[in-house]
């Protein structure tokens, strides 16, 4: 196929070209007139997977022919290396060691690093271990490596590296994979040096970035029939740039260091590469803006020189399209209209970006035309059914079990998907609506069991066993070994699964996602061994961690025409149209990875890879797609929550472009022109037909209708919002209680009256308990039993030792004056002539020896001045007047001669309520007139009329489309019928 060479052969093929086809092609005009087995004959090893098979939907196309044996850089291009065969470690069990390593070294030193970070530690290792064996660096070499300077941060990292140090030298008889790798590699080259294979060998779309694959790449090129065929090589960069590209410090992010640093490594410079076809790529005046552009940082003055002479920037630019969108929201609303639009014109379109929430929205936005994308990286095993469920198992044992959770669970699609699902969702949603009412905050066996109970004869006793036996007391603070968590889990997970009326494990394991966690699971208990013991909450981190490293594809299959690539991808060509999505600094390129281990500098002398590496690849990326027949460039300006800095490689582009006047400035102009017209669309797509904002309500139902009883409380709110009263008493609304119950406002609130009833009781009749030591043995026993939440109920403790004094002091005073009478008493008036009762409880009632009353009601919150009683709250002023006609139970009639508000909040306070001012009299012919308006026919029940705040919430103020209208706006009266 070649002619005998003194020099290693290095082929390549410009930005733009469809290399998989150009391959094909070059192949076949080397082998024309050669029989048809000299193709069978040449061994093509490809940089990945889907090149591989883009090589075979080629080849599928016809004629028929016999194939080259193909094989990936990584894999079966080692097979026939026996020597170099040895037992491999797989990457989970390396995992899992290193782990327990690190485990050990944090316990013994635990300033290091926090245990919290252990796998996160764990896998940096192992990346640097991978990193050291491909480049063949020895951890003696990083020992050796000048740290004088940084001795304080280097001390900590050689402890680390010495993790690295034992595990490679552990035994002969075990190797990690990359070390494998690189072995094997080495093996190969030295029988390649004493007995070159005849056939041809080609090695095709690498860049030779690990050096593994360059040491392969070297000996393939020295082959008597060798060849290397490099993918987006720039011809048009000038000598002297490739001469400066020495320094890795400065080149190392261009996109052509790679190949220099080959070219150097065969010792050729950049006019021993050849072509190795005539393919001309789409546009060879936007190859040679884009490399003028992209020129390393030392030579952007050649923009000076060699911009003006760019010939027909017009041409160059003609296909391409720059989408500079306002929001993350409208760049992939334009995106998915320009693919529906590939769609109708027969067009094959590709979105590359690194960005996986920018390939969400965009597939999201395809679903409204049911189109489904062919995303080559799937969805991550985690964020799968199985995986999500699987974690919201591993959760029960972590912490105990609450109400969001409990529903999380039992609400997932894989829960009780056995058999009667219908009939589990039925009782799901009858148990979360008793959960929301009653409680308790974190259901437990006897809890579910009280359910049943109360609601005999509609929860199947099965379905309550089932789930006692599956959810309850499942939490484990004890550190378990990994095999007895993974059986744990899997035991669980399938009872759970299966549901209480079937066996095995539903539809868990089922379809592409089941059985990939199915797999993921089996690697777990083969490698359970090397975990060690470990708590649950190590046990869900690892799980975790394990689950998001695997991808799964979608069953259904997908539009042929509508593809989404990551960024190596580009590479592989063969679209009509190539859209490069979020070309915003960070997202493309992404921001180097913070090294705990080694700084720029270190890596540099060591001979490990640096940071600017990456970027250095994925310019290269860049630089291949951009070239394609027809390119969009899209970005958002602003982010979620800021403004956004384009990417490096586009700021170039437009800044190069920007100062070319006569060609560069209407040529971008251009190119956003076209981006501006696919925004305008996107943003008239989602621009909605305008709605006249909703008037402020004042609804005037039938007077029948109208609410005959309210408590003494709800006063408060029919001054300050009368249509929250319609809400709940006529239209009989009731807002839905939290899933999750929190220890809020008025849970300490019923625990306060709690702790106070209690004590006042126990002290009347028995004095001696009226103590400050009492007082706080009582708030520990009622906080200790009704407060579930360990952090609330030492901070409520704290609050109330801090009244404690004050209240004890002023209690002593209380009950030297009266007696407490009643506690939480209930009553109720009828207010004639008006056909309507008022109903009230009391918090406490006193009496001194003249029969006279006193009324006491307690407050966590601030209590309400007297000014403020005398116009909206009026609960201790209307409370007295029903207590002077003998409205409460068991209290006799008599003459209240004090009301009190007893703050219990961040401080001890007392409130008098007004009686001298707001007699019981009064009060009784204030409420008649209030409660007569509202039984007048043109009399409203308008929407916060009048409440303290602005900022103050009702329950149904949504239901008032409060927020289209302010404090402001006129009532709007409707006669409803």
């Amino acid at each position: 196929m070649f002619e005998p060479s003194d020099k290693p052969r290095l082929f390549a093929l410009p930005p733009g070209v469809d290399f998989p086809a150009e391959l094909i092609k070059g192949l076949d005009a080397r082998l024309a007139g050669q029989s048809p087995e000299a193709l069978a004959r040449v061994q093509l090893i490809v940089n990945t997977r889907r090149m591989e098979r883009r090589i075979r939907d080629i080849y599928d196309t016809g004629p028929a022919r016999l194939l080259p044996r193909l094989s990936l850089v990584t894999d079966t291009v080692y097979r026939g290396c026996t020597d170099a065969v040895r037992l491999v470690t797989p990457v989970l069990r390396r995992r899992l060691e290193l782990a327990q390593l690190i485990s050990v070294l944090l316990k013994a030193q635990p300033d290091l690093a926090a245990q919290s970070s252990l796998y996160h530690l764990a896998d940096s290792l192992a990346a640097l271990m991978d990193e050291m064996q491909g480049e063949g660096v020895s951890t003696q070499t990083i020992r050796d490596l000048d740290v004088s300077d940084m001795s304080g941060h280097w001390a900590r990292a050689q402890q680390f590296i010495g993790i690295v140090d034992s595990y490679l030298g552990e035994g002969e008889d075990r190797i990690d994979p990359q070390a494998q790798q690189r072995a094997q590699v080495e093996a190969l080259v030295k029988e390649w040096a004493v007995n070159p294979p005849s056939h041809p060998v080609i090695l095709a779309g690498s860049t030779g970035s690990r050096g593994t694959t360059l040491m392969l790449i070297d000996a393939v090129a020295r082959l008597p029939q060798g060849a290397v065929i490099l993918p987006g090589f720039d011809f048009d960069q000038p000598q002297s740039v490739w001469d400066d590209m020495a320094d890795a410090l400065v080149s190392e992010d261009h996109p052509q260091f790679r190949f220099y640093r080959m070219m150097e490594t065969l010792g050729l410079n950049h006019e021993d590469v050849q072509s190795w076809t005539e393919g001309e790529p789409p546009s060879k005046a936007r190859n040679r803006l884009v490399s003028l552009a992209l020129r390393p940082a030392p030579y952007t003055h050649a923009w000076l020189e060699e911009g003006p002479h760019l010939q027909d920037i017009a041409h160059a630019t003609g296909n391409l399209t720059l989408v500079e969108a306002p929001g993350p929201r409208a760049e992939a609303l334009a995106i998915a209209m320009r693919l529906r639009q590939a769609v109708e014109d027969g067009q094959t379109a590709a979105l590359i970006t690194p960005d996986r929430m920018l390939t969400r929205r965009v597939s999201a936005a395809l679903d409204q035309w049911r189109i489904l994308p062919d995303d080559s990286a799937g969805l991550p095993l985690q964020l799968s059914p199985p995986g999500r469920f699987l974690r919201h198992v591993a959760q029960l044992f972590t912490q105990r079990l609450n109400n969001e959770k409990l529903m999380a669970l039992l609400k997932h699609p894989l829960c009780h998907s056995g058999a009667e699902r219908g009939e589990h969702l039925l009782l799901t949603r009858d148990l979360e609506l008793f959960l929301r009412k009653n409680g308790p905050p974190f259901p437990d066996a006897e809890s579910l069991g009280a359910y049943q109970t109360r609601e005999t004869g509609d929860v199947p006793p099965h379905w309550i066993d089932w789930l006692v036996d599956t959810v309850t007391d499942r939490c484990v603070e004890n550190p378990l070994p990994l095999g007895e968590w993974i059986e744990t889990l899997v035991t669980l997970a399938e009872k759970l699964a299966a549901g209480s009326r079937a066996e095995g494990s539903g539809g868990l394991w089922e379809k592409n996602a089941g059985q990939k966690a199915l797999s993921v699971i089996a690697a777990l208990r083969d490698e359970a061994e090397y975990g060690g013991e470990m708590t649950a909450r190590e046990f869900t981190d690892l799980l975790g961690a394990v689950l998001s490293g695997e991808e799964v594809r979608d069953r259904d299959a997908p539009h042929p025409q509508v593809l989404i690539w990551g960024t190596l991808e580009a590479r592989v060509q063969g679209a009509d149209l190539l859209i490069l999505g979020g070309l915003n600094e960070g997202t493309w390129p992404e921001a180097p990875s913070p090294d705990p281990w080694l700084n720029r500098k270190l890596r540099h002398q060591a001979g490990l890879l640096l940071p600017e590496r990456r970027i250095g690849l994925s310019a290269h990326d860049f630089q291949l797609a951009v070239a394609a027949p027809e390119v969009w460039l899209t970005r958002s300006e602003r982010s979620e929550d800021s403004e956004t800095i384009p990417s490096r490689w586009l700021n170039r582009i437009t800044n190069l472009l920007q100062g070319l006047p006569e060609q560069g400035r209407p040529a971008l102009e251009a190119m956003r022109n076209r981006g501006r017209k696919w925004v305008d669309w996107a943003e008239a797509m989602e621009e909605a037909e305008p709605i006249e904002p909703a008037k402020r309500p004042s609804p005037r139902p039938p007077v029948a209708a109208r609410p005959r009883k309210l408590s003494v409380t709800e006063i408060k709110r029919l001054i300050r919002d009368p249509y929250a009263v319609y809400a709940k008493h006529v239209l009989r609304l009731r807002p839905l209680d939290p899933l999750v119950r929190e220890p809020d406002a008025l849970l300490r609130g019923i625990v306060v009256h709690e702790i106070l009833e209690h004590f006042v009781k126990e002290t009347r009749d028995d004095p001696s308990k009226l103590s400050l030591n009492a007082f706080l043995e009582k708030c520990s026993a009622i906080l200790e039993e009704k407060v579930s939440w360990p952090v609330a109920k030492r901070l409520w403790q704290a609050r109330m030792k801090k009244v404690a004094e004050p209240f004890v002091e002023s209690e002593i005073q209380r009950q030297s004056r009266a007696i407490p009478l009643k506690f939480e008493v209930s009553g109720g008036i009828s207010l004639a002539p008006l056909d309507f009762r008022l109903t009230g409880q009391a918090d406490r009632i006193d009496q001194n020896e003249a029969g006279e009353l006193i009324i006491y009601d307690y407050k966590t919150g601030t209590p309400p001045s007297a000014s403020v009683q005398a116009k909206f709250d009026k609960q201790l002023l209307i409370e007295a007047a029903m207590a002077e006609q003998g409205a409460f139970d068991n209290v006799p009639m008599g003459k209240v001669i004090a009301a009190t508000f007893i703050g219990l909040g961040s401080k001890y306070n007392e409130v008098e309520a007004p009686l001298v001012e707001e007699p019981p009299e009064k009060v009784l012919a204030e409420l008649r007139e209030l409660i007569g308006a509202y039984f007048e026919l043109d009399q409203g029940f308008t929407s916060r009329r009048a409440l303290q705040k602005d900022t103050d919430a009702g329950d149904y103020d949504q239901l008032a489309r409060f927020g289209e209208w302010d404090r402001s706006a006129p009532s709007y009266p409707e006669d409803l019928t």
